[in-house]
């Protein structure tokens, strides 16, 4: 799976948005209230276009015939002090493409990656009880304690966060 350039993320925004507003009427707390109007869940992924293009962020797109079902990103930090880590953002799964193990091969691909551009340690957080919680849990992370109404859901219900982490070994 390789990363989206910018011309391949506006090729597929269409396909983005309607993964992005899947995943926010599946109920995942990833940073939008439901319901998600079109024109918004376009313009997040637009402004995405920005991050990529400077290298900050690289984002993955898992493909089942022509539709967008699944993503990952990784966001780079642009300051000196922290260039050995990278935070893992928006892994997000079609509902009738879960239970299939793409969320996991995501997970790895952007893993994969980050190590291999040298990042020692990634970090993320999640909706404490999620089902993505029980992911990172048996995919190797370390869990660093949990921010109490940290977000609100997509119903707009405050709802805690769990951080995590995870050193990555190079070589």
């Amino acid at each position: 799976m390789a990363p989206l350039d910018t011309v391949r993320l506006q090729h597929r925004l269409d396909a983005l948005t309607d993964l992005l507003i899947d995943t926010v009427d599946g109920g995942a707390s990833i940073g939008f209230l439901a319901p998600l109007g079109h024109a918004e869940a376009a313009a997040w992924w637009q402004g995405r276009a920005v991050g990529v293009e400077a290298g900050r962020l690289a984002v993955w797109a898992a493909h089942d015939g022509g539709r967008v079902v699944g993503t990952v990103s990784l966001d780079f930090p642009d300051k000196p002090n922290s260039r050995h880590r990278a935070e893992l953002v928006k892994l997000m799964v079609h509902r009738d493409a879960r239970g299939r193990g793409l969320g996991r091969a995501l997970l790895a691909t952007a893993e994969r990656a980050a190590r291999a551009a040298g990042i020692t340690l990634l970090h993320l957080d999640t909706e404490t009880d999620s089902p993505a919680e029980h992911l990172y849990r048996t995919a190797g992370w370390t869990r660093a304690g949990v921010i109490p109404d940290y977000a609100a859901d997509p119903a707009g219900a405050l709802r805690p966060t769990t951080l995590y982490y995870k050193h990555l070994a190079t070589g």
